[in-house]
């Protein structure tokens, strides 16, 4: 099997939530406080439910839909924020941006919902997540080698390498999907890898998903 031009280095990551102090009781408080905050916090209410229930087939909820539902009763708005395929948005900012227009489109048809609060205790707490990056043992020189790694790396790595990748990226891919591209010179694989959409599988999924393509494909 070909040699790839520059072997692949498994990174891992870990991660801590910081509360920012910042509390929302209101729709328009959450909407001045969206347009404000760090791009952590986004990450951090949009990504939250995948990195949290991993092991379970992922909805793609976010914490914005999930307060505006169960605690604002706006369900209109829930389901309209909760429908954001978050997968369309490469960056923070244009992720931020969609769901600024969402809410902003949705206060101007109703109006009332301003008036709503959240009783005490049931404000939206703003939260940011911070990621500590580590590099790992495993590093791949050819295709065969990176998929014996990707069968026995952890579920953070490839959170880290498709996840985090594509926004630190800023682009319709991944680290695999790059890396593929670039130094194995294999475009299609590249690109069948990199259009699956994340946000619709379990992590353990993922990784089925991407070895099973890897083997189709060394099979010719």
């Amino acid at each position: 099997m070909m040699k790839a031009k520059e072997p692949f280095r498994f990174h891992t990551r870990l991660h801590l939530s910081e509360l920012t102090g910042l509390r929302a009781a209101t729709l328009g408080q959450l909407l001045e406080f969206i347009k404000e905050v760090p791009g952590a916090c986004i990450y951090h209410h949009t990504h939250r439910f995948l990195q949290q229930h991993q092991y379970l087939s992922p909805e793609p909820p976010n914490d914005f839909a999930y307060w505006v539902s169960d605690i604002l009763g706006e369900d209109e708005l829930g389901e309209k924020l909760a429908s954001i395929d978050t997968v369309l948005y490469p960056t923070i900012r244009s992720l931020r941006d969609k769901i600024t227009q969402t809410i902003e489109g949705y206060l101007q048809d109703n109006p009332l919902a301003k008036l709503k609060f959240a009783r005490s205790g049931e404000e939206l707490h703003f939260i940011k997540s911070i990621s500590f990056v580590l590099p790992t043992k495993y590093i791949a020189y050819d295709l065969a080698g990176f998929m014996e790694i990707l069968k026995k790396i952890t579920i953070d790595s490839i959170y880290f390498h498709i996840f985090e990748a594509r926004l630190r990226l800023e682009r319709q891919t991944n680290d695999f999907s790059n890396w593929i591209e670039t130094s194995i010179g294999d475009k299609r694989l590249a690109d069948k890898i990199s259009q699956l959409d994340p946000y619709t599988r379990t992590l353990e999924d993922l990784r089925a998903t991407i070895i099973q393509i890897i083997e189709k494909r060394a099979k010719g």
